[in-house]
């Protein structure tokens, strides 16, 4: 009785620490994904992101999440699932960092485009 009773706390304990382990799952990743996103809406605000490209942005953003949840799944984020997510992060960072530093502008933010547009016309 003592050994049934011993196996069961055991078996708990372990399902218990699992549980928190797979709540946790990947903080790096949920950290560089908060930081990606406040890069996007600093482009935003800035306007140095068009609505084009703020959407494009979004989508790979999201694309990181559905992997992440994947991996998850299961419970357990093995090394090579992380790599793969690591790997997906720096290749959207490396978007956010070109869509921002690429020379387009959200029109309805450029000042310096509507004076020259309206200098155009003479008005």
């Amino acid at each position: 009785m003592k050994a049934i009773r011993s196996l069961l706390v055991v078996t708990l304990s372990l399902a218990v620490s699992g549980l928190a382990l797979a709540g946790q799952g990947s903080p790096r990743v949920d950290h560089e994904q908060f930081r990606q996103q406040q890069r996007i809406e600093q482009g935003v605000a800035r306007g140095s992101l068009t609505r084009h490209e703020t959407l494009q942005l979004q989508r790979g953003q999201h694309r990181v999440a559905r992997m992440e949840a994947r991996a998850k799944a299961d419970g357990v984020v093995t090394r090579h699932e992380r790599a793969m997510l690591h790997q997906a992060q720096a290749r959207e960072s490396a978007r956010i960092q070109r869509q921002k530093h690429d020379r387009q502008h959200a029109r309805w933010q450029d000042k310096r485009w509507q004076h020259e547009r309206y200098a155009r016309y003479g008005m």
